[in-house]
């Protein structure tokens, strides 16, 4: 009797369990570095440090979140992106738990400063864009889209919940919850996070089964000495210190200022910390329509018009939001949460195509240098307003100067130029200038720096 041949059996590939994976993972890491902004309240109260100390250890944290960056990609060359995401959750483990024994200010810019910025910083965008280039050619935009989704859904899922337990059960439940949060997660990396398809024997999602696998680089430092010359070439270019400078402000108008010091500004004026942090959390859901709108714009609008659109509106509502406080959530600080979720990072897509453009295919590296810019700007706000706060007894004069900075970043963005370096990336021997180094010629160097 003749039978038909079955189908072969849809299975769900592997490269969507690794993308899952990372997704808790660098979802767990925003919400871990999001976190201190809840504690700031509770560690004044206890221990009697000026909001200026204990901004101190959130600057730390911020300032290696972004300079980590660029050398994460170069460790999950050498050693795996298992091993490394490993790592950098005991490391945040680590630096969350032991707050619960400090007894000095110094012990929290270790804690949480050094060890917990180390680890989020091991597992921030770079995180992203190394796993979808490994493990995924179709839905690979998608893909990167919904993972940097997750930073944002990180600082939804705990900042509500931490503020809770800081203020029914005290500042050090937040710590351990943070702590226990971490090393939940790293079972699942260690089992089910692989470094490449064919170490499972299998290909990426959408990749030719029968071609080659892609060749592994070399376990030397080349990535980091590929970081470092990216940085060497594009720092002799005008556009590179534009795009640098507005990020910057970026970041200190988000996670320094904002991120960092609303939940404190708003108990300042008699609001609950929990709904502060409620609000805050706002922000994040509406960061993700803003991100997937600001991405679709950029494949439309020229993206400096975009990002002095952007910085522009971001500087004006930041000047409006001293009004806006007040001991419950009124109907005129809700349209600001809207509108400033809407903007939060609305200013990535555009800045990422800015890179693109200009300097081809170091793009994505001198973006990693341009976003350790970001986390600079915003360790250096967090600090300022702290040290604002604890000499004038309000935030408005970091309000107001954050919304004048964001003015100035409209005008920087705007006046960026687009003229790309020609036909070759700008990596190579630093210094050299050669032609065929791989590095831009002089004469392209001078058209970027006009």
């Amino acid at each position: 009797m003749k039978t038909t041949p079955r189908a072969p059996e849809r299975t769900l590939h592997r490269a969507w369990i690794v993308a899952g994976v990372a997704f808790v993972a660098i979802l767990g890491a925003a919400g871990f570095r999001a976190t201190p902004g809840v504690l700031i309240t509770p560690l004044q109260e206890e221990f009697g440090w000026s909001r200026g100390t204990i901004s101190l250890a959130v600057s730390v944290n911020l300032m290696l979140y972004g300079l980590t960056a660029p050398f994460a990609a170069a460790l999950m060359d050498r050693f795996g992106m298992r091993r490394v995401v490993t790592y950098a959750l005991l490391l945040v483990a680590a630096g969350s738990g032991f707050t619960i024994l400090m007894n000095a200010p110094w012990q929290l810019v270790l804690c949480w400063g050094v060890l917990v910025g180390l680890g989020t910083g091991s597992m921030a965008l770079v995180f992203a864009a190394t796993l979808t280039e490994r493990w995924f050619v179709r839905h690979r935009g998608l893909v990167t889209g919904v993972l940097t989704a997750g930073g944002a859904t990180g600082q939804l899922v705990f900042l509500p919940v931490l503020a809770h337990l800081a203020a029914d059960r005290g500042w050090r439940s937040a710590a351990v919850t943070v702590a226990v949060a971490a090393l939940v997660v790293v079972p699942l990396v260690w089992f089910l996070l692989r470094d490449r398809p064919e170490d499972v024997g299998t290909t990426a999602l959408g990749a030719d089964p029968a071609a080659p696998p892609p060749a592994r680089p070399e376990r030397t430092g080349g990535a980091a000495s590929r970081a470092l010359g990216v940085l060497w070439s594009a720092a002799r270019t005008r556009p590179f210190w534009l795009l640098a400078g507005g990020f910057a402000i970026c970041g200190m108008s988000t996670n320094g200022l904002v991120g960092t010091h609303f939940i404190p500004a708003a108990h300042d004026h008699g609001m609950a910390e929990p709904v502060a942090a409620g609000l805050l959390a706002l922000v994040g859901i509406f960061d993700v329509v803003g991100t997937v709108a600001s991405g679709w714009l950029s494949d439309r609008v020229d993206s400096r018009v975009l990002l002095g659109a952007y910085y522009g509106l971001r500087g004006l509502s930041l000047m409006a939001l001293p009004s806006l406080f007040g001991a419950s959530a009124e109907p005129s600080m809700l349209v600001f949460i809207v509108f400033y979720g809407l903007d939060w990072v609305a200013t990535v897509p555009p800045t990422v195509a800015l890179c693109r453009q200009i300097y081809g295919p170091d793009g994505a590296v001198v973006f990693g240098w341009v976003f350790a810019s970001h986390q600079v700007g915003a360790a250096i706000a967090a600090v300022a307003a702290g040290v604002t706060r604890d000499h004038f007894g309000a935030y408005d004069l970091a309000w107001y100067a954050a919304g004048f900075l964001c003015l100035a970043a409209a005008v920087m963005s705007i006046a960026i130029t687009r003229k790309p370096v020609i036909g070759k990336p700008i990596t190579g021997k630093a210094g050299t200038g050669e032609a065929g180094t791989g590095e831009a010629t002089a004469e392209e160097q001078a058209s970027l720096k006009a």
